[in-house]
């Protein structure tokens, strides 16, 4: 199969591997990372949904009954804040924190940031402007999502500049197969990153404000409040989860946009909304999301026993022509568009209504009235790293 992703003709362009992969069959044993490949959009939909599948398996099994071997000691910090993230959490511990946290990151919350998005929006774009162009993901795409969850946190803007460098580090561990380095590096950001955000979360005890840590610190139901680690291992997710899929789809969006041009000369405002769905369809910022089998289930014709690990191929299955039409084909205006890009099920992503508001804002303020239209500089490189796919640089100018 031409499934390799540490090759990088592969990362530039996995789709025609994926086309070969769902012609193979629903569930295909891959050795390489002792990983079940499920590359078809029904049956990753269906998996997404099914709690036979886990994030996990702590909560139901020790690592020697579940048939693999503890982390290393010396990961243990990255672990730690990992495990206790609504990500890796599974019920009845993930619906306890996932409603405590709703409690604090409302719709109302989205939309009272929304202001300020545009703001930022613009400013950035403006900075662009008045370079006369740069690279798009250093000058917008990450400051954008960066500076907002910074905001929504109530992060002093002085201390801005420490989160993507941890994000980034602690992201290296999502990779198949991260080597020690990589894991060197999340450790240090874990400590670092934690230590930080429990001197906030002290502070905020003291002085509450109007940002989402205090929202935490005040949220409570009949079975109690957030644990200190719960507060840090979520404020860390949603500035990890809350940027990396957003800079990977406005600079992958943009470079899509490109090789598309009769498509761009043709998106305006009120095409925003579908159009950054489609873009995140079309090239899938998070290609593959991991679950640990709890119990056997069957995929097909295929078996997949307790204790394997199977690998759901969100790029393969947004790509997957027996759920939408035309699928290799970009289509801004495509309204029966349900991508599978934030997920499903329990997992679904809580801060997906924030993520598309800012991806209507960057895209809304490069596109809008007065400013010129983007060129682009020279065709961009693709950064080390499959599971969370995106460009290394996308030079453009006006």
């Amino acid at each position: 199969m031409g499934f390799d992703p540490w090759d990088a003709a592969f990362v530039a362009d996995p789709y025609p591997a994926y086309r070969e992969l769902r012609e193979q069959g629903r569930a295909l044993w891959w050795e390489a990372t002792g990983q079940w490949l499920v590359p078809h959009y029904a049956d990753v939909s269906a998996l997404l949904r099914d709690r036979r599948l886990g994030r996990t398996y702590l909560h139901r099994f020790s690592h020697e009954e579940f048939g693999r071997e503890a982390p290393p000691p010396g990961h243990e910090p990255f672990h730690v804040l990992n495990d206790n993230g609504l990500l890796d959490l599974e019920d009845p511990a993930h619906a306890r924190v996932r409603r405590l946290v709703s409690k604090a990151f409302t719709p109302r919350t989205v939309e009272q940031l929304a202001p300020a998005v545009d703001r930022l929006a613009g400013e950035l774009v403006g900075q662009l402007l008045a370079d006369g162009g740069g690279d798009l993901l250093t000058v917008v795409a990450e400051p954008l999502p960066v500076a907002v969850i910074a905001e929504l946190l109530g992060i002093p803007e002085a201390d801005r500049a420490l989160l993507r460098p941890w994000s980034a580090d602690i992201c290296g561990m999502y990779e198949l197969r991260p080597d020690e380095e990589s894991a060197r590096r999340a450790v240090r950001a874990s400590v670092e990153f934690s230590a930080y955000l429990r001197e906030l979360i002290a502070e905020r005890r003291k002085e509450p404000g109007e940002d989402l840590i205090s929202g935490l610190i005040a949220a409570h139901d009949d079975e109690g409040r957030l644990s200190e680690q719960e507060m840090i291992s979520t404020c860390v997710l949603l500035l990890n989860a809350g940027h990396e899929a957003t800079v990977n789809t406005t600079v992958n969006g943009w470079w899509t946009l490109f090789r598309h041009p009769e498509q761009l000369a043709s998106l305006d405002s009120e095409k925003l909304s579908t159009a950054v769905d489609e873009l995140m369809r079309y090239d899938t910022p998070l290609q593959l999301f991991e679950r640990w089998v709890l119990d056997d289930i069957r995929i097909g014709d295929t078996l997949v026993p307790r204790g394997a690990e199977v690998a759901l191929l969100f790029g393969s299955a947004n790509r997957d022509p027996a759920r939408f039409e035309r699928p290799d084909a970009l289509d801004l205006v495509r309204e029966d568009n349900p991508h599978l890009s934030f997920g499903a099920g329990i997992h679904y992503c809580l801060g997906a209504p924030l993520a598309r508001r800012e991806l209507t804002a960057s895209f809304g303020a490069l596109l809008a009235d007065g400013v010129p239209p983007l060129k682009l500089v020279r065709e961009p490189r693709w950064r080390d790293g499959y599971v969370i796919r995106g460009l290394d640089e996308l030079l453009v100018e006006f």
